[in-house]
């Protein structure tokens, strides 16, 4: 006799089994998510059909022949460096970054850079009527370029136009938070809106080969708005960041499946568009004070690109209780880190004064190597006396004190005295090349020595240490 067929009465939302239907459930307390279903079939929503078995596929190894993905050069140097060397045909490309930072102008100039290179590139608009778009293109010098231009917004219609003759080498959906499919009830830019435009905008594009470029917005936390599954759909998702205050805009990717994750690429808002920087540490350091003190120079790297700039201190007196510390492109919690490393282990005390750090040109610092540059002029504005202008600085500063070695030392020194620095403070620890570089070389290995250097010790020792320390 066959057994019969038990059903159970299953929660959608967390999984819970019940012995009977319910409106609300016991375990996750939402209403209206149990619902019956037979032990014997699979739930619905799995995306398996009642009564398949499926097909046997056949598991290959990891070893065989493989082949360097091709590259779509974009005519764009900077965003080429970012992407590993130009787009992948038939990848997806996510971009996000703040209203009005130059995210529309980019792609534009990008969709006519391919579109002159004999590509066929394809530009949808959401957020912008056709008027608009076509003045700024003709602001920018471009409007002569063929680039197939739409103000739509229906899902439907771009994909019925984007398979219409031969498949595009580039696409640009400018943003995806404005698409709509026909087949769902919700609102523009919810999470299942978004979530099936982007699914099968990639479809197209993995089954075209064409590159598809889409557009995000951000929240105020500066995150690509929406549901962070679209990240995980995409190849590649870039940032393009920058002050607003500031004519330079910074290209970061992070993430990439086809090239690496730490390169930047430099732009510069100019009347006619976007200018590329070639060479960002002469921008960065175009109008720096040889006299002021409070200045000091730090040699990053970003990628594999050595990086200039400048870090900007101030120390005031206070008539406050709790003095202030404002930090404007380095991490916060690292300045109060650094404050209590110059107090408790050189003896120098910044508790009774507002301290101020900046970094020129409104570029963002992550690095650990700045250490060394921000208390340099830390120090510096504290004694009031200016750094050497031809110096620079990088090294990683420990809770005890010690100028640890970084990364990369030889290539920060070749790259200042390209740009004409002399002279180079750096940790004392760390291979260096010295045929890289013609520099005077001064390795310290403790924080307590550049503050003698620069006359904030004044002869007193650190806590905890002897005056042999």
């Amino acid at each position: 006799m066959a057994k019969a067929q038990r059903n159970a009465f299953v929660c959608q939302n967390c999984g819970a089994v019940a012995q009977r239907w319910a409106g609300k459930c016991a375990s996750c307390n939402e209403w209206n998510t149990i619902v019956e279903e037979s032990t014997n079939a699979p739930p619905p929503g799995s995306g398996v059909a009642r009564g398949s078995k499926g097909r046997v596929i056949t598991l290959e190894g990891l070893k065989g022949d493989t082949s360097e993905a091709p590259r779509m050069t974009t005519g764009l140097s900077e965003l080429d460096r970012v992407t590993g060397g130009g787009i992948v045909p038939g990848s997806a490309l996510l971009i996000g970054g703040e209203p009005g930072i130059g995210k529309s102008t980019l792609l534009l100039q990008l969709s006519a850079a391919i579109a002159n290179a004999n590509g066929k590139a394809v530009y949808f608009s959401g957020e912008e009527a056709a008027a608009q778009v076509r003045l700024r293109a003709e602001r920018l010098g471009l409007s002569g370029a063929k680039v197939g231009f739409a103000a739509e917004t229906n899902l439907a219609n771009i994909l019925a136009t984007l398979a219409d003759g031969d498949p595009p080498d580039l696409v640009v959906i400018d943003s995806i938070q404005t698409l709509w499919a026909d087949a769902l009830d919700s609102a523009p830019g919810t999470v299942s809106q978004v979530r099936a435009a982007t699914q099968s905008l990639i479809r197209f594009a993995k089954l075209s080969g064409a590159a598809m470029l889409l557009v995000g917005h951000v929240t105020k936390d500066g995150q690509i708005a929406g549901p962070k599954v679209i990240e995980h759909m995409v190849d590649t998702v870039l940032y393009f960041e920058g002050d607003q205050g500031h004519p330079f805009r910074i290209l970061r990717a992070v993430k990439n499946r086809f090239g690496p994750t730490d390169e930047i690429g430099v732009f510069e808002m100019v009347g006619a568009g976007l200018r590329e920087v070639a060479n960002p540490s002469e921008l960065f350091l175009g109008d720096r004070s040889s006299k002021a003190p409070g200045a000091a120079v730090f040699a990053g790297i970003e990628g594999t690109r050595p990086l200039l700039v400048e870090m900007q201190a101030l120390v005031a007196s206070t008539v406050f209780g709790t003095p202030r510390r404002a930090v404007v492109g380095w991490d916060s919690n690292r300045l109060s880190m650094l404050l209590a490393v110059l107090d408790a282990r050189c003896g120098v005390s910044f508790a009774q004064a507002e301290v101020y750090l900046n970094v020129a040109g409104g570029l963002r610092i992550a690095e650990p190597a700045a250490d060394l540059a921000a208390a340099a002029a830390l120090l510096s504005s504290l004694s009031n006396a200016a750094l050497p202008s031809d110096e620079i600085y990088f090294g990683e500063i420990s809770l005890s004190g010690a100028v640890r070695a970084t990364a990369h030392m030889a290539t920060r020194l070749k790259e200042a005295q390209k740009l004409g620095f002399k002279r180079a403070i750096i940790p004392s620890a760390g291979e260096i090349d010295g045929k890289t570089h013609g520099m005077e070389i001064r390795r310290i290995s403790h924080l307590r020595e550049l503050a003698e250097m620069t006359g904030a010790c004044q002869g007193r020792p650190a806590r905890g240490r002897s005056n042999e320390a």
